[in-house]
């Protein structure tokens, strides 16, 4: 009987933000043993757990306004100007991981919000309540208005100048429907689009949006693909959906424990893939419970 080859996407695995937010966490847990963190520092449950572990406590919102005199990490999404408010009036001292790629957005928004025309408007395409789309809209005062699906494009007026941005890990093929959409509206309202009418900022992740043609090509070399990623992401959502419209024998799981035996039957390849908040370990982990399911395997 053949060896069947298991391979972990060489591409998948934490980009360089959520690197750089579990670093600045791991080093102040390994000094003092215990941190504050704003929020789910990844969205891997796992992840999360290993690093609860280790002295990451997770709060919310509420419960940073009760806090005094310590230190809280902000992770890669970043926050709203409130929330350094807040830190200010309660001694708190910031350890700040946001994302360079999310605050470079996060000034074009408040740039753009300062500098747009009377009247315009500033939309973001994004997951309503993610926690980088409530920094986002917290550039603008509140005033954003949050598109996530073609519905909510009935909340814009399309009489009024619009500033499109996107929040940085949705897929690039929604980005773009979403503009399109937005571009027909205006075509339909106005007659023609005039400059300054609508203004587009493609501010997605280039390490997220990149990772589409080459998930595309991995997906189609195998004969199963495995995703990876918490339930929470949105980037393992929409990676995820690249896979499956390659190949219809892609599967979602968050844990290894999800994986079901009958996914491998008389398949000679498995490629496993995850989101840019899934940890290379927790892949591991997936392409060992694999292997005990087909016999003989093959890493790669």
């Amino acid at each position: 009987m053949d060896k069947v080859k298991i391979t972990i996407d060489g591409n998948s695995g934490f980009c360089f933000g959520v690197v750089y937010a579990i670093q600045m966490a791991e080093d102040e847990l390994d000094q003092n043993g215990h941190l504050y963190c704003l929020g789910d520092i990844v969205h891997n449950n796992m992840e999360v757990d290993r690093l609860k572990a280790k002295g990451l406590e997770i709060i919310d919102h509420a419960q940073l306004e009760s806090l005094h005199d310590c230190k809280v990490l902000i992770r890669a999404h970043g926050e709203p100007p409130s929330t350094y408010k807040t830190a200010l009036k309660n001694n708190i001292e910031l350890i700040d991981a946001s994302c360079p790629v999310v605050l470079k957005l996060q000034h074009r928004v408040k740039t753009s919000f300062e500098d747009v025309t009377e009247g315009g408007q500033i939309v973001i395409y994004g997951q309503p309540g993610h926690a980088e789309v409530n920094g986002l809209v917290g550039q603008t005062n509140g005033d954003a208005i949050v598109v996530f699906s073609e519905e909510d494009l009935d909340n814009i007026d399309y009489n009024k100048p619009v500033h499109f941005f996107s929040q940085t890990t949705k897929s690039t093929l929604g980005f773009e429907k979403m503009e399109q959409l937005i571009q027909e509206r205006i075509l339909k309202h106005k007659g023609s689009i005039e400059e300054g009418d609508f203004v587009s900022n493609d501010t997605l992740c280039r390490q997220v949006s990149n990772r589409e043609p080459q998930l595309k090509r991995f997906s189609k070399e195998h004969d199963v693909i495995v995703f990876v990623s918490g339930k929470k992401s949105s980037n393992g959502k929409a990676l995820y959906s690249v896979c499956k419209a390659q190949n219809e024998q892609s599967y979602f799981v968050s844990s290894p424990d999800e994986i079901e035996a009958a996914w491998f039957e008389n398949k000679h390849s498995v490629g496993i893939a995850g989101a840019t908040s899934t940890p290379m370990w927790l892949m591991k982990k997936v392409q060992e419970k694999i292997a005990g399911f087909v016999g003989e395997a093959q890493f790669a």
